[in-house]
């Protein structure tokens, strides 16, 4: 019975072992597509429009609740 045991264990580790590297190649592969570009930092000095830090309905917002209708 312990040989039986040890190679189950040998064999979960094999799989173990295959879906790790699985998940290694799959984050190798789509590593180079990041954006690899710095991300833009706005300028402290600044101020949006309307600088009060309330809602504001935008063309963007519209068009989320647009998109969002039932």
């Amino acid at each position: 019975m312990d040989q039986d045991s040890s190679k189950l264990l040998s064999r979960r580790r094999v799989f173990a072992g295959a879906g790790t590297a699985g998940a290694l190649a799959a984050a190798a592969a789509v590593l180079p597509l990041a954006d690899t570009a710095p991300p833009q930092v706005a300028d402290a000095g600044a101020e949006p429009p309307d600088a009060d830090g309330r809602y504001q309905v935008t063309q963007h917002v519209l068009r989320y609740y647009q998109t969002a209708k039932v």
